[in-house]
This record gives structure tokens, sequence and C-alpha cells, in this order.
């Protein structure tokens, strides 16, 4: 076996057990050793690294830079097994990630969208509820869709009204407590999920109309088709609301209700970190400098009152 991937399968072993998931960057590592075999090289080097980065020749800037970022880090950790191996130099190529700005949902979006879903397939009943329970679930909790996917039936304890998120980012669990109204709705979509799948087909407390727990690209695509539909976004136009952003939201109107009703941000602001399964409280602050309404907001409440 080629060093480079016995390397690889370490890399990626120790950084999993830190609590790092790496589905992506594990691919894409994989992609760069199979690059390597092809080219012969048992150890990382710098053109290497470049080499694959550029690929494919059309890749945006923004991308390059990131590949090789990722592979700069498992260079890192190859050096100290290989003294042959060459660390790629930061700021090589030019671009860097942009986190993406909130799409800012306005009035009666949401309600729009999770009533559009209902109508998914009139010919199944339990299609519709499925997506439109998963959306308003999203909406209302503030959590990743990759963290409801990956909800079990016992995770989910709707005489509590309380769900227990495992093995979330950074490999960190915590506790979600939902509104009555919530719970209504889950129950409500646990009845009929269980009485069209007598016999379970899966684990997942979401699941598809077949009965096997929900995919992140089956429910992206079908939020997809619903934003077209109901004027959201225009058919084949990237730009528009994403599921993420049902996340955007909660934080946003959080953010935005507790400004409006004079309630003392700084200090509620690490509540909603933990709730929201931030790593840090400054992932929380990102949105006063990327929703405009609430900056303007913290930026009023940081000036001065008038003497009378």
């Amino acid at each position: 076996m080629n060093a480079l991937r016995v390397h690889l399968d370490n890399y990626l072993g120790v950084r999993r057990q830190l609590g790092f998931k790496l589905h992506y960057e594990g691919n894409l590592l994989c992609n760069f050793v199979r690059y390597a075999e092809i080219k012969r090289a048992s150890f990382i080097t710098t053109r290497l690294a470049l080499g694959w980065a550029i690929q494919p020749p059309n890749i945006a800037p923004m991308h390059r830079a990131k590949r090789l970022s990722i592979v700069r880090q498992f260079a890192k950790f190859a050096s100290t097994l290989d003294h042959r191996t060459e660390v790629p130099p930061e700021k090589l190529l030019p671009g860097r990630p942009r986190r993406a700005t909130p799409y800012l949902y306005h009035g009666d979006d949401v309600c729009r969208l999770v009533e559009a879903a209902h109508q998914i397939d009139p010919a199944d009943k339990f299609k519709g509820v499925a997506y439109a329970t998963m959306f308003g679930f999203l909406a209302v909790t503030g959590m990743r869709i990759g963290e409801a996917l990956s909800l079990d039936r016992e995770d989910v304890d709707l005489k509590r009204g309380l769900v227990t998120v495992r093995r979330a980012k950074g490999n960190k669990s915590r506790l979600v407590p939902l509104h009555l109204s919530t719970q209504k709705a889950l129950l409500q979509y646990a009845d009929l999920r269980d009485t069209r799948f007598r016999r379970p087909l899966s684990s997942g407390f979401f699941v598809s109309e077949r009965g096997t727990r929900q995919y992140h690209n089956t429910v992206r695509r079908w939020f997809r088709l619903i934003s077209c539909q109901i004027g959201l976004r225009k058919t084949g136009d990237r730009r528009g609301p994403r599921v993420h952003d049902l996340r955007h939201r909660f934080a946003i109107q959080t953010m935005l209700h507790w400004y409006r009703t004079k309630t003392d941000v700084d200090v509620h602001l690490p509540d909603l970190t933990t709730y929201l399964g931030h790593g840090h409280v400054k992932d929380t602050y990102w949105y006063l400098s990327a929703v405009p309404e609430l900056l303007k907001l913290a930026t009023l409440r940081l000036q001065p009152k008038e003497v009378a």
C-alpha cells in the first residue's frame, strides 16, 4: 500500500477520534492520494499539492485555496512521519472562503413553504406531511439539517418536549426543548408515520415515504423545488434561500426579538450559542455583521442616551 494512503488513514483516524467528522475533507484527501499515486509520488511536495489543488482548470480561486489548505493540514501531519514531506506555504493561492450571507425570510415565507410542502404529492398524504414537518421543525428549532436527519426515535421525547442531539458538530451533544405547538405537530407526524409503517424500516425519527431515513440531497432537492414554486427563488438560479437558512432565520429572529424587547443580548447570547450548538460565541455574534437590521439595532443600543 502507498505510504501516503497509510498516512491518510492514520490522519483521518486521529482527527475523527478528536470529534472531527471530515466527510468533505476525507473525500478530497482520498482524491488527492489517488492523484499522487497516478504521479507515482510517495510523499507530499508543494508542487504535487499545487498541481492537484488547481484542478479542474475552471475551478474557482476560492475552491483552489480551500483544496490546498486541506492538503496543507494533512501535510503537517505527514511531515512528522516522513521528513521528506513539504508543507505548502500559506497564501500560496489567492482566494479565501466566504461565509454565505443568510437569506432573510419575510413575513409568511416559511408558512407558505410548509403549506406548499404539504401538497408535494396529493396521492400520498404522508410524503407531504414528512417534508412539511421537516421544514417546520428546522425553522422553529434552528437545528442543522444533518442533526435533524440523524435523530433516532428515542432521541425525540414528545412527552417531555425534549430532543437529544447526539454527536453534533465537534462531537458535542446537547438538549433542545420544544414548544408545545412543535410537540403537537411532531406527534401528529409520528402517529401518521407509525400508522404507515407498522414495522419500522429505519430507527430514524424523520423518514421518507418509503420508510427509510431521509437523505440530505432529497430534502434539499424538494426544498429548492418548493422554493421555486412559491416564488422564493427562480428556476435554475443558484441564489435564494437554502435549507440551512432556516437555521439562520431562527437565530436572527431570536436576536431581533431580544433587541426589540430591550433584552440584554450580551447576557443571553451564550444561551443562544449553546442552544444552536455553536462552537464559540463569536459564531453567534457573526449575525450582527451579516444582518443589516441586527447591526442597526446593535448600533442604536450602543449610542449614548440623551440627558433630559
